[in-house]
């Protein structure tokens, strides 16, 4: 009897033994806290189904053949659900490795561990390896996405634009700026410069550790978008430290007017659209 019956015959034997006692491996190696018992019953459930129709045409060398493509979406969708929901890899792949112990015991309750049959043990063993392999790399996937997109929402919330006065913005920016941010950087003043009819914003660099050429170079474009959409720019938080690096490096600001504080930018800022602060005293309430 070829491999391929071999194994076929055993999963249609015990299919019912098989879901059972893949269940209980499940249950004993992973956290209550993760997943009902219901829906670990069910995704168990479904994917053997999914596992007895692909081993039915008899593929196991290829799990990226199309006999495995439902069995594949299947664990794509689980991994990718549960790597997002906290799961480790481990965990994640315990899905897959846990039913290799269960089918195993069958094949040997059928033939036992002899030369008869240890092609099949060997093939079911390399094919479980590679669908508990694709778990993890799915797994891992959905985590840096996860991650790229946490990152993504940390960079816009660390980029807030707010309106200091009429006609006049300001970005305070924190930590380092590299190209990736400084487009978000550029994207968010621009659309705030939309929204408010600015005619002033304020870039504060307090926050930000070092200014190189590169660093620099991604202010001088930000200054030229906004300048673009009609809106002039200070660059305020020029610390005596960053303007003698700037000099260093001989970086050349142009016409862009630089200020120590956002303070001074600011007083600066109001001076220019016509408003002016005003001290009162002996005020009372």
């Amino acid at each position: 009897m070829a491999a391929s019956s071999k194994l076929f015959d055993i999963y249609n034997k015990h299919s019912a033994d098989l879901l059972t006692s893949w269940e209980a491996e499940q249950k004993a190696s992973i956290r209550a806290d993760l997943i009902k018992v219901s829906e670990l019953r069910e995704q168990s459930k479904e994917f053997l189904r999914l596992f007895g129709e692909a081993l039915s045409r008899g593929n196991f060398k290829n799990i990226q053949a199309p006999e495995w493509a439902l069995a594949r979406e299947f664990l794509t969708s689980i991994s990718h659900s549960r790597g997002l929901q906290g799961y480790t890899p481990s965990e994640t792949a315990t899905f897959v490795f846990s039913l290799k112990k269960s089918f195993m015991n069958k094949v040997r309750q059928e033939g036992g561990a002899t030369a008869a049959n240890m092609d099949e043990v060997w093939e079911l063993s390399d094919l479980l390896d590679k669908l508990g392999l694709y778990t993890t790399e799915v797994h891992q996937k959905a985590r840096e996405e996860l991650i790229n997109r946490q990152q993504l929402d940390m960079l816009e919330l660390s980029t807030p634009v707010v309106e200091l006065a009429e006609g006049i913005i300001a970005l305070p920016m924190i930590g380092t700026l590299d190209s990736h941010r400084t487009q978000i950087v550029m994207e968010t003043l621009l659309q705030r410069i939309v929204e408010t009819s600015a005619s002033i914003a304020i870039i504060d660099i307090t926050g930000v550790p070092t200014v190189d050429t590169l660093v620099a170079q991604h202010l001088l474009k930000t200054v030229t978008a906004a300048k673009l959409m009609g809106t002039e720019c200070i660059i305020s938080g020029i610390r005596p430290q960053i303007a003698a690096t700037i000099v260093h490096l001989g970086v050349d600001l142009g016409t862009v007017i630089t200020k120590a504080s956002l303070a001074s930018a600011f007083h600066l800022a109001l001076k220019k659209t016509g408003f002016a602060l005003v001290k009162t005293t002996g005020h009372k309430v």
